[in-house]
């Protein structure tokens, strides 16, 4: 069983800007409460094939985690998919942003999960869990963003 959730908000800030700001996985851990270290490799400017590896604690479990750079296209695509193996893993995932008329960004984040042995029977209540919380997921993109980039 596979699934994907996915949030969509508006950031107040230049489609640039936050393109930047999301692109460097490195800035996670402001908005995702989940991840407790990430660390890009190469340490230099996200491109394809950039490879992010995080820890991260989920149900109480911390995990090892690495996500590659399939896809960025500045300012308006990036996409990823997990390389690591757990039981529960992101097969794609991505950032589409739109520059909006009064100088923000419209963000769009999703995640398309898939479940690996004993997963297959647990990505079901990771779907309804990442469900629940994409709205505020989105939300604290946002916070964040905002908060990270000086307005114009």
């Amino acid at each position: 069983m596979s699934g994907q959730f996915e949030a969509v908000v508006e950031v107040d800030r230049p489609v640039d800007e936050v393109f930047a700001y999301l692109a460097d996985g490195r800035n996670d851990p402001q908005f995702s409460p989940r991840v407790l270290r990430i660390d890009r490799v190469p340490d230099s400017p996200t491109a394809v094939g950039t490879v992010f590896r995080s820890t991260v604690k989920d149900a109480g479990m911390k995990t090892g985690r690495e996500f590659r750079i399939t896809d960025l296209q500045a300012p308006v695509k990036l996409r990823w998919a997990e390389v690591s193996k757990n039981a529960v893993t992101a097969r794609e995932g991505g950032y589409d942003l739109e520059a909006l008329p009064d100088g923000g960004t419209r963000v769009r984040l999703f995640n398309v999960l898939d479940g690996h042995g004993l997963g297959k029977l647990l990505v079901g209540l990771a779907l309804a869990a990442a469900r629940k919380d994409a709205d505020a997921f989105g939300r604290r993109i946002k916070t964040a963003a905002e908060a990270a980039i000086a307005p114009r």
